[in-house]
């Protein structure tokens, strides 16, 4: 579910990702980065993430790419730390999942 290149957005090979999680138990949401989301889909399903081992399975709902990692780490700290923004990201990676459409962001 990794986004394809986007023209004149984030370079061919972004650094980090910032992702969604969706619990398939009561559907809280978790927000993180990372620079492999299979890789933290499957950690975050296996327990290895404290913050999300009770609300296991998770499905990944949507990726966003960025061009470093320091860029995808202060966009996840924003969302965390603002709930108005969060909630507007959640809302658009939830339409772009039912609509099958990935987006690629710039730096």
């Amino acid at each position: 579910m990794i986004p394809p290149p986007v023209a004149g957005g984030a370079p061919a090979h972004p650094v980090a990702y910032v992702y969604l999680l969706q619990s398939q138990v009561d559907g809280t949401t978790y927000v993180g980065w990372t620079t492999d989301p299979v890789r933290r889909l499957v950690e975050h399903n296996a327990g290895q993430a404290p913050s999300t081992r009770r609300k296991q399975p998770w499905r990944l709902i949507g990726v966003e790419a960025h061009p470093t990692s320091e860029s995808a780490k202060r966009y996840e700290r924003a969302l965390k730390r603002n709930h108005r923004m969060r909630r507007f990201f959640t809302k658009r990676l939830l339409n772009r999942a039912a609509n099958g459409r990935p987006r690629r962001v710039g730096g």
